[in-house]
């Protein structure tokens, strides 16, 4: 039994005469993760809201452990499935350790208080993400890569098998760039099925993972980064032309920069 597997997914707005996603097939192993690629509009947010039910898709279906999303109540798929958004904003007067708390609700419920154990895992998850120093900060204050960390952070508390992240890099500097692909790798290793949206097919690279091309709502080419994510394929896919970049000692992994 795959830990997750997405069937003939569709998705379409009211009158709407294109679909946002055209029969959208993936599955996850067990300590699997899988960067799905594409360029802005593809439909990448759109398929990582329908995956965690958040979207009411057409047609098709998700299944996590075996079970459709559909017959499972909130806090149930909560337990099985943690989100990265690509950002947030609040205007309430939450710090940064109730934020990370927040992933803990799926096991505590949100009428009861947290427990001391909650409390540890939470700061445990902001240690791993390098933001524990931050915990008794304003959310609404940090700057926008330092809310993405708290976002992972999260999730981490959350320790759902399966991890959902939508541009997981999105605003952190390449130090953290860095840290957050170890953590994803990490994951995987100790088990976590990890499905994330990337515009950096070099990321898929470092991670070593199979990827899926998704192009006006259609994946277009799905297996191992090192197979899918070449030249040529990569400059069809964003429409532009690329400049590879190697780097021997990377063991021949390329990064893709626009060619001016």
């Amino acid at each position: 039994m795959k830990a997750v597997e997405v069937i003939g997914l569709s998705f379409q707005r009211p009158r709407q005469a294109t679909p946002i996603l055209d029969d959208i097939g993936l599955d996850l192993a067990e300590g699997e993760t899988i960067c799905i690629i594409g360029p802005n509009g593809a439909g990448k947010s759109t398929l990582v809201m329908c995956v965690l039910g958040l979207l009411r898709y057409a047609g098709g279906r998700v299944a996590i452990a075996g079970d459709d999303i559909a017959t499972l109540s909130r806090v149930e798929l909560a337990r099985r499935a943690a989100y990265v958004p690509q950002g947030a904003h609040s205007t309430f007067a939450f710090s940064v350790r109730d934020i990370a708390l927040m992933g803990r609700t799926a096991h505590f419920g949100s009428m009861s208080a947290p427990s001391s154990r909650d409390r540890r895992i939470a700061d445990e998850a902001l240690e791993r993400t390098g933001i524990g120093h931050l915990r008794e900060r304003r959310f609404a204050e940090l700057s926008g890569g330092e809310r993405q960390l708290v976002l992972i952070a999260r999730a981490l508390a959350q320790d759902a098998p399966f991890i959902v992240m939508d541009e997981p890099t999105s605003g952190l500097d390449l130090g953290n760039q860095r840290r957050v692909l170890a953590m994803i790798r990490e994951l995987a290793q100790a088990g976590k099925s990890v499905l994330m949206t990337t515009h950096a097919p070099d990321q898929a690279l470092n991670l070593n993972c199979r990827v899926g091309l998704l192009r006006a709502g259609r994946l277009v080419a799905r297996g191992p980064a090192a197979e899918i994510c070449d030249q040529p394929t990569m400059e069809a896919l964003y429409g532009t032309p690329l400049t590879r970049l190697t780097n021997a000692e990377r063991k021949g992994l390329a990064a893709y920069i626009p060619f001016l």
